[in-house]
């Protein structure tokens, strides 16, 4: 039983940070954009990638970019629990055979 709760604990945990890594990695970006964007002369070049981010975003949340980067996390966050679950066949696979 402890094997179970063990694996259903690893494939929470890596649910949830598979879900919140994809948010924090285009929050960072789009903040270290917002703060180059104080230099003078990168404003316009900072304010392009920032859109073009954001275009991108929208065009996988159906217009809306919030929507996007909760459809490529939940998607990270599937692919994150499959290779959980694949890790923990092979682990128990190579403990049967050996």
């Amino acid at each position: 039983m402890t094997i179970f709760t063990n694996f259903l604990r690893s494939l929470l945990l890596t649910i949830i940070f598979s879900f919140v890594a994809p948010m924090f990695l285009v929050g960072a970006v789009l903040l270290l954009l917002s703060l180059m964007g104080y230099f003078p002369g990168l404003e316009e070049l900072t304010e392009a990638i920032a859109t073009q981010i954001l275009h991108f975003l929208a065009t996988f949340g159906s217009g809306t970019s919030l929507r996007g980067l909760f459809v490529i996390s939940l998607t990270c966050s599937f692919v994150g629990a499959l290779f959980d679950m694949y890790a923990y066949y092979r682990c128990q696979i190579l403990r049967i055979d050996s």
